[in-house]
C-alpha cells in the first residue's frame, strides 16, 4: 500500500491510497472538511466525508503526472516505470504548477 498526502495550496486536503488490491481511494481530511468544505481539489471530486473509490487512478491526479519528454526524464532518474502511475504521482508532484500537491506519506516502516 502506498500513500501520498494531497495539499491544496497550503492545506493538507487528503490522502491518495494505492491499496495492495489495485484499488485507488481519495479522502478528504477531516480538518479540511471542517475548515475549507468549499474548496475541492477538482470539480469532479467535490468535498465530502465519503471516500472516493477508483480501479484506476482518478483523471485529476494522472493530469498532474508529466507526460512526453519529462516523462521520460523522470521515469529513467527514478527508475520508475511508466505505467507505475503511483509511483510517478508520489515521485513527480510535490511541485507541480497550479494549486495542489502531492507527498508521499512514509509507510509505518520508515517513521
Amino acid at each position: 500500500m502506498r500513500q501520498g498526502n494531497v495539499f491544496y495550496k497550503d492545506h493538507l486536503a487528503g490522502i491518495i491510497t494505492e491499496t495492495n488490491d489495485g484499488e485507488y481511494v481519495f479522502q478528504y481530511d477531516e480538518q479540511y472538511i471542517k475548515n475549507h468544505n468549499d474548496s475541492f481539489i477538482t470539480f469532479t471530486m467535490p468535498v465530502r466525508k465519503k471516500p472516493y473509490r477508483e480501479k484506476r487512478l482518478f483523471p485529476f491526479f494522472e493530469g498532474l503526472i508529466p507526460e512526453g519528454w519529462l516523462l521520460d526524464i523522470a521515469s529513467k532518474n527514478w527508475k520508475i516505470n511508466q505505467n507505475d502511475r503511483m509511483g510517478l504521482l508520489l515521485a513527480c508532484c510535490e511541485n507541480c504548477i497550479g494549486a495542489v500537491s502531492v507527498k508521499p506519506k512514509p509507510s509505518h516502516d520508515e517513521e
